[in-house]
């Protein structure tokens, strides 16, 4: 009887927090922008736990009788922001020992408390790719990362077991940030030549790999910086590429040919001249706006009209904060500088959404609003490439992660540089 009477008691408990958690929400009244479709006016968002259950209009969507409803009458909902080039989290990756470092992972070095990821939700931003940095050939491996509130790494990875799993791509660079004093290449040539040499090691190594068949006396020693490798000649794992100048963007295209991986070319400053035959060797461009003077020479000749040229082109093109290069509050009017160069309105939104899932394979997950995918969505006050336009909420899987209405909250979106730079540690509860 008491058996009875404590599982009664913990059944009380559990079932008001299993409820929650699967609980339907349904969003009434808003302009909807699915990204997959026409904008729909005065739409109805219904999700269910995780999940989007549909997206339509009030004559086409049943209302579950006990959903939670939301009024946001007004407003326009639109698919979380997928930032396809960040470093918020505070990661590293390679260090001066070396030009290419495969092995490093920078999920070993983020904090998922950090501040940062308060600042992108208020963005909107609600997927990120985060890379080490772009002072080496190679720097290590990357993450994609959902921005859940979690207490470790693995809470916020799309699989399920990193160690065992292809958890993000590999960073890798060339151009002027990769040159420097040994072991560093001291010329462009000679930073092409390191690659093919590690590459040409990863082709041997995946052979004798294969010629093994699953021998254990056969396989050869084990290498964790081969195994990420063989992961990219797969392609199982994609080649991130910061890459700048029309020649390097080539050069870089050229590897990617001459061993057969995917590859994304990021920042691509000068796309514009060589858009052509981006297209030609379909290569996706993840692609960054600049809005101030400075930065590094291999900049000089970027332009705002490189997400048109490229679209006109035929490549598909996202826009990246590279955070903190760019701010994450504002990534949205990254799609605004395209569109007032010439980019097409609707290239500009996927730029910011669904094309940056594909480059990371995540198009399944997120990126639009349909049924079945994450119920990743942004709350705004008005058109989302509107310079008056705030984001007032940040919704992950159902979860309502930031809230303009909220002030501790609302620092994130409005405070000066100071709100990020306290110690993550003495936040948590805040998170």
């Amino acid at each position: 009887m008491t058996r009875i009477i404590r599982l009664s008691l913990l059944l009380i408990f559990l079932l008001p927090i299993m409820s929650v958690a699967q609980q339907t929400k349904v969003f009434t009244g808003a302009k909807i922008i699915p990204i997959s479709g026409e904008p729909i006016d005065n739409g109805v968002l219904v999700t269910k736990g995780d999940k989007i259950v549909a997206v339509g209009t009030e004559a086409e969507v049943d209302i579950p009788s006990n959903a939670k409803t939301f009024d946001v009458t007004g407003k326009v909902i639109m698919p979380g922001l997928v930032d396809s080039h960040s470093h918020i989290g505070n990661g590293d990756g390679g260090d001066r020992s070396a030009a290419l470092h495969p092995d490093t992972r920078i999920i070993d070095s983020i904090d998922p408390h950090s501040e940062t990821f308060k600042k992108a939700l208020a963005g909107g931003v609600t997927t990120v790719n985060v890379l080490p940095g772009s002072g080496h050939l190679m720097s290590g491996q990357t993450a994609y990362l959902k921005l859940r509130n979690a207490d470790k790494i693995e809470e916020m990875l799309f699989v399920d077991d990193s160690q065992k799993e292809v958890a993000g791509g590999l960073k890798m660079a060339n151009g002027t940030n990769s040159i420097g004093d040994p072991p560093f290449p001291g010329t462009r040539a000679k930073s092409a030549s390191m690659v093919r040499e590690l590459f040409i090691k990863a082709q041997d190594y995946k052979d004798k790999i294969e010629q093994a068949d699953g021998d254990p006396e056969k396989m050869p020693t084990r290498d964790v910086g081969m195994d990420a490798l063989v992961e990219v000649l797969n392609g199982e794992r994609i080649v991130h590429y910061h890459t700048h100048r029309h020649y390097d963007i080539l050069t870089a295209i050229r590897l990617a040919e001459e061993f057969g991986f995917r590859i994304v070319l990021h920042h691509v400053s000068e796309a514009w001249k060589v858009a052509d035959e981006i297209a030609e060797a379909e290569v996706p461009a993840s692609i960054i706006v600049l809005d101030a003077p400075g930065g590094k020479p291999e900049a000089t000749d970027i332009k705002y009209k490189n997400g048109a040229v490229l679209e006109k082109a035929g490549v598909t093109v996202g826009y990246h904060t590279d955070a903190s290069i760019t701010d994450t509050r504002l990534f949205l009017r990254s799609g605004a500088f395209g569109v007032r160069a010439g980019m097409s309105r609707e290239a500009a939104l996927e730029a910011l959404t669904i094309e940056n899932a594909k480059m990371m394979d995540l198009q399944d997950r997120v990126g639009t609003l349909e049924a079945g995918k994450d119920a990743d969505f942004v709350v705004l006050s008005g058109d989302p490439l509107s310079v008056y336009t705030k984001v007032e909420q940040t919704w992950v899987e159902g979860i309502k992660r930031f809230d303009y209405s909220n002030p501790k909250d609302r620092k994130y979106s409005t405070g000066g540089y100071n709100v990020f730079r306290g110690s993550a540690h003495n936040h948590h509860g805040d998170k």
